[in-house]
């Protein structure tokens, strides 16, 4: 089921996890790769505890080392070749890297580091799936960052991703000013939206996190979906996207065939675009639930989602139904809420003025959205 949490079932947070997500609302304000750089660069020290960070942009063919922070000079302003250096080993081979002897590993130039008070680090990409960046963390004695370390540093790499990708979308905008102030307004308004709902996730997620490793799981599997609707978007140049195609998009990680796990019904429907998120980031929720505890928990079982369009009605009205088939049988509804079923129960339903409900039946999860048509939500030509 739904692990929903109430408020004396949480335990308090670490300072790391709140520095984290002080620096992910931090990293969401920045514009240049500068500001970036400065944020990254001193909460990457406090929230590891290491003697000094570096931020390695990846410059073509080179590792370019922009910025630092550090109880010793390390290697600012300075240029070295991809193969030449460990952070440009971490962005070519896309994994991050933790070396607690450098003297000990041969992906080390020694020679570089000898004047430097490095002893161990952990190199983490930015971009993990084609990296542009890296962080570096170092320690000036030996020793192994403990793997909840090393998660934070790889959480803020990601939050560190999106905010230069936001920079660089700014950028690329005001250079095109000659097209008007319309797209300087669509961009703030997108990215206000965009980073209001990474705060929202973050705070909420930490709030319902009984540790520091279910909160960077969660975390980043919800910033994943938000990226993938993200990713939707962009390929319709922010416009209007179908359900069908919302659907294929925020399922595919749960099926490599949809078929096999879910019967999907319904007419061509459209969405705004920022509507289009709202529907992305329930799917997500609803389909991680059924795979942790639901339907997708077991070969068996299946999702039935289904829609229909009342036209008699005025104005006309959307009914769609999520409904679990031939998973386990569930024991009632759960006594505790978390962040999944404040949005899935509240969100889109919120956002195009309707009505949801989640039932815990024997069978299976059921959830219901009852909405009127309107411009976010419209039958497609």
């Amino acid at each position: 089921m739904l692990e929903l949490a109430t408020q004396d079932d949480v335990a308090p947070p670490d300072t790391g996890l709140v520095t984290l997500i002080e620096t992910i609302e931090a990293l969401s304000a920045t514009r240049t790769i500068s500001e970036v750089a400065d944020v990254v660069r001193k909460a990457a020290r406090r929230i590891s505890g290491a003697d000094g960070v570096a931020f390695v942009l990846r410059d073509n063919d080179q590792c370019w080392y922009f910025d630092e922070d550090a109880i010793g000079p390390l290697w600012k302003g300075k240029r070295f070749p991809l193969s030449a250096c460990i952070s440009g080993w971490a962005m070519l081979n896309r994994q991050t890297v933790v070396i607690p002897d450098i003297y000990k590993d041969d992906r080390i130039p020694h020679d570089a580091y000898r004047p430097t008070f490095v002893k161990s680090l952990v190199m983490t990409p930015v971009r993990m799936e084609d990296p542009v960046a890296a962080i570096g963390a170092y320690w000036a004695e030996e020793q192994t960052p403990s793997p909840e370390i090393v998660q934070k540093l790889q959480v803020m790499a990601r939050a560190t991703a999106s905010a230069l990708e936001s920079g660089r979308l700014h950028d690329s905008l005001v250079d095109a000013r000659h097209h008007g102030t319309f797209l300087l307004q669509e961009l703030d308004h997108r990215v206000k939206n965009t980073l209001a709902i990474v705060q929202s996730i973050s705070r909420q997620t930490l709030r319902a996190s009984p540790s520091p490793e279910a909160f960077a799981e969660v975390f980043e599997n919800r910033i994943l979906a938000l990226s993938q609707a993200h990713e939707l978007l962009t390929r319709r140049a922010w416009g209007r996207a179908q359900l069908h195609e919302i659907l294929e998009k925020a399922l595919a990680p749960f099926s490599v065939d949809l078929a096999d796990r879910f019967d999907i019904i319904g007419p061509a429907l459209s969405f705004s675009a920022e509507t289009s998120v709202s529907v992305h980031m329930t799917l997500h929720e609803l389909a991680v639930n059924a795979a942790k505890h639901g339907a997708l928990s077991s070969p068996e079982g299946r999702v039935v989602i289904r829609w229909t369009v009342d036209e008699a009605a005025t104005p006309p009205r959307l009914t769609l139904t999520w409904r679990e088939v031939g998973g386990p049988p569930l024991a009632g509804k759960p006594e505790r809420r978390g962040f999944g079923a404040s949005l899935i129960e509240r969100g889109l339903a919120r956002d195009l003025g309707g009505k949801a409900s989640l039932d815990f039946t024997p069978e299976g999860v059921v959830y219901t959205l009852s909405a009127p048509l309107s411009q976010r939500m419209s039958l497609a030509a």
